[in-house]
């Protein structure tokens, strides 16, 4: 296991580790990712014994972890998420070292595999969080008189959008796509509805 004495290999088994955790986060039930995720923290951890490292970097790798997981419950969840990132970028980064006490990583391959980092954390997991803390519509529950919009035209068969969630949906009469809409009720995971008279009125209640 030379090949993890390697300071820039050892960096990028530990970013990899990371990023395969917060896939399996938002992505459960695979176990392909999880056990991806274990295996790589498992040989940054053979690496972190091994090689001379700054204790205070891994300090704020692990620290880094509680911001991600304060984005999962508070409503600022951006700001959690971004000082998560910039622990994850700087922890890794520093976490391996010289014996002068400079950084091992190279420069350059910290700067690209930061940006891809960045860019991901961002991208991915802020919509996996918004779309983890949308409120979600218990399918079991009653969704008569809830307002919605229909996806596309609806008559026999259609498609409507109520609080987050599409619904398959049959009306008595055509109604085109884009219509706001009321639940009259629901048939398993079929819903009838029927177009809303008062489109203004409709959109307030939409919004709310």
């Amino acid at each position: 296991m030379n090949f993890l004495l390697d300071p820039n290999i050892s960096y990028l088994i530990l970013v990899a580790g990371f990023v395969m955790a917060v896939l399996a986060l938002f992505s459960p039930g695979t176990g392909l990712l999880e056990a991806g995720a274990v295996v790589a923290i498992i040989f940054a951890g053979y690496s972190v014994a091994n090689l001379p490292i700054n204790w205070w970097a891994l300090a704020i790798l692990v620290i880094g972890v509680f911001p991600f997981l304060f984005a999962l419950r508070k409503s600022q969840k951006l700001v959690y998420l971004a000082i998560s990132i910039v622990a994850l970028v700087i922890g890794s980064i520093f976490m391996f070292r010289l014996e002068s006490g400079g950084p091992a990583v190279n420069p350059y391959l910290a700067g690209v595999v930061s940006v891809l980092v960045i860019g991901f954390m961002w991208i991915v997991a802020a919509r996996g969080i918004e779309a983890m803390q949308l409120k979600p519509l218990n399918r079991l529950g009653n969704l008569e008189n809830q307002i919605g919009k229909t996806r596309s035209d609806v008559y026999l068969t259609g498609t409507v959008y109520i609080q987050n969630e599409e619904w398959s949906a049959r009306s008595k009469q055509p109604i085109p796509a884009d219509t706001l809409v009321k639940v009259i009720r629901k048939d398993g995971f079929t819903v009838e509805v029927e177009p809303l008279s008062d489109e203004n009125g409709s959109a307030d209640l939409l919004r709310e």
